[in-house]
């Protein structure tokens, strides 16, 4: 599964500006691929509600099927995390307070960070 982070890397910047078009905050990208032999990359943002949780799946939807790319599920929605599955690229969308207690930036420490354009 695991690809050149520039193959990825047009998907990765739609989805950050799909994400700043909804105003979602502490937007990270991971890169997991020396880390993890089946995960890739990860893009994590807060959203302040639920609302606001499900206008951002909704967007990064609408913009990625602009470049013809499909999610291939979503998980969720729930009122503090939202899957949204790519399959090399899984976007987390959570509430502050599920980003706190689940701590996915902690549990990858070791992955690298993605540097968006």
């Amino acid at each position: 599964m695991t690809a050149n982070l520039t193959d990825y890397q047009k998907q990765l910047n739609v989805i950050k500006g799909a994400l700043e078009d909804k105003k979602a905050l502490d937007i990270v990208g991971m890169d997991l691929t020396k880390v993890s032999e089946s995960l890739d990359y990860f893009v994590i943002a807060t959203a302040g509600s639920q609302p606001q949780l499900n206008a951002l799946e909704r967007n990064i939807a609408e913009k990625l099927l602009e470049i013809g790319v499909r999610p291939s599920s979503i998980e969720g929605p729930s009122p503090r995390w939202v899957l949204v599955n790519l399959g090399a690229i899984i976007v987390h969308l959570m509430t502050q307070e599920a980003r706190e207690f689940y701590d996915l930036e902690g549990l990858w420490a070791d992955a690298d960070r993605i540097t968006f354009n």
